[in-house]
């Protein structure tokens, strides 16, 4: 139950942070997966398309569900999640100056890359 409500927590950040600055969930999912949960690249890409699937990433997350790289318990919680945090963020960002809100996305953006590039793979935030 605990692994459940991460989850659903995760895409409700993820959600509120694509609401807020316009940007996919995956930027935000992905990361999370490969270094909160020791996901491999595989598996959290897999995963983050099966929960954006309609109709976007579809055909890319059948590829990888037939290698055994989704999952769908979790991509449906995260998914879940998401779509509350999406109307958060949302809601959030139409009260936000536009100047405001370039600077949080650039941030939000600057700090994906650098933990990226500069953390190991698996557990590390």
């Amino acid at each position: 139950m605990v692994d459940v409500l991460i989850y659903i927590v995760l895409g409700l950040i993820a959600g509120t942070i694509s609401g807020l600055i316009g940007i996919g969930g995956g930027v935000i999912i992905v990361p999370a997966l490969i270094y909160l949960f020791s996901w491999t690249q595989h598996q959290a890409q897999g995963t983050t398309l099966a929960l954006l699937v309609p109709p976007i990433g579809l055909l890319a997350a059948w590829t990888y569900y037939r290698q055994g790289y989704v999952n769908l318990t979790v991509a449906a919680f995260v998914c879940l999640g998401f779509f509350v945090g999406g109307l958060i963020g949302a809601r959030m960002a139409v009260g936000l100056s536009d100047q405001l809100l370039r600077k949080i996305f650039g941030i939000a953006l600057l700090l994906i890359a650098l933990h990226m590039i500069f953390t190991k793979s698996g557990r590390g935030l």
